[in-house]
Formats: structure tokens, C-alpha cells, sequence
């Protein structure tokens, strides 16, 4: 049985991945949340919800470290579902304070659902590509975040926008486009009022 969980939430990560690319190189994936995109998203999200029903959250000890990374990234991608991300989050927070996941699986799903929520982050995972370069989205607590970053397993913040560097900036005009459109689909789905 774990074997075919273990299947199951690989499955849904390899779809993903496969419509992510295929979007990538079209550039369509970077023109707001693509329908074939949110779809994959959805489907995952309720297929994941039957795992959790049925077993619990997808630790290591269940479906083994790969296991258990794909169905956070599931979790990750979940951002229709304001609801069953934050459930998602509670299960993340229990599992990796317990050691059946990584810290780091929290640190990010935590921060994505504070970024949707209009709120600081804590571990300084997400990244806002500005036209000036990569910003991080606003810190809770920017002295402690690389401690956070570190109790996570993750690297310091300078590594993070070092990395950021590579990525090509938008436009201002692109930028505000998109930070508009993101306004507007987080209202439509209820992460904000």
C-alpha cells in the first residue's frame, strides 16, 4: 500500500513538472496562473487530499524521502485552495517538528501562504523579481531570519538573492502588470479580502 501512495505522489509531481516545462518553453507559464497549470494544481490538490484522508500526512516513514517531497510540492502548488494550503501547512509544521520531514518543507509553505496573506515571511523563501533586481518579500523579523533560515536547513538569506541574481528582471511595465493581476487573483480565490 505505501508503494502505491508512494506512486501515486510521484505521479503527481512528474505532471507537474511535465506541464510546467511544456508552459516554460512556450513563455506561457509566465503570463499570470496558466488554466492547464491551475488544473494540474487542482487535481493534484484532491488527490492529495484523499491521501491525507485515508493515511495522514505523507511523512518519510510512509512513502519514503521522495515520497514525502512530492507531496509538499503538491502542497506548495495548492495556491487555489487557500483552505486545504493552510491545512496542508498545519500537517508540514507537526511533521517536520517531529523529524518525519524536513524543516525546510514548513519553511516554505509558510512563507507562500504569509506572502498570499499580504503578510511578513519568516524564512525568507519567497523572491519578488523586480525591475532593480531580486527583492525579498517582506521579513517578519529580518535579524533572526537566517537563524530561522539555518534551524530550517536552509542557507543563509545573501545565498538566496544571490541566486535571484541570475534571473532576468521584467519591465516596470511587466512587473506592475503582474504584481496587479496577483492582486487581483488573490482576492478572487480568497487568500485576501
Amino acid at each position: 500500500m505505501l508503494s502505491t501512495v508512494r506512486t501515486q505522489l510521484l505521479a503527481m509531481r512528474a505532471r507537474d513538472e511535465q506541464v510546467r516545462t511544456e508552459l516554460a518553453a512556450d513563455g506561457s507559464l509566465f503570463e499570470g496562473y496558466h488554466p492547464r497549470m491551475e488544473e494540474v494544481h487542482r487535481v493534484s490538490a484532491q488527490e492529495l487530499r484523499s491521501v491525507i484522508q485515508e493515511h495522514g500526512w505523507p511523512d518519510e516513514e510512509l512513502v519514503g524521502p521522495e515520497g514525502a517531497e512530492a507531496a509538499w510540492l503538491v502542497a506548495q502548488h495548492s495556491i487555489g485552495e487557500p483552505d486545504f494550503m493552510r491545512h496542508c501547512r498545519t500537517l508540514l509544521d507537526e511533521a517536520s517538528f517531529l523529524g518525519r520531514v524536513p524543516r525546510w518543507q514548513f519553511a516554505y509553505i509558510d512563507d507562500r501562504i504569509r506572502v498570499f496573506e499580504g503578510k511578513p515571511q519568516r524564512f525568507g523563501t519567497q523572491v519578488d523579481l523586480r525591475p532593480e533586481g531580486p527583492e525579498v518579500h517582506e521579513l517578519e523579523d529580518s535579524a533572526q531570519v537566517d537563524a530561522w533560515r539555518k534551524d530550517a536547513g536552509l542557507p543563509p538569506i545573501a545565498v538566496v538573492i544571490a541566486r535571484a541574481q541570475a534571473d532576468p528582471c521584467p519591465s516596470p511595465e511587466e512587473h506592475a502588470t503582474k504584481q496587479a493581476a496577483g492582486l487581483l487573483w488573490r482576492r478572487q480565490v480568497g487568500w485576501i479580502e
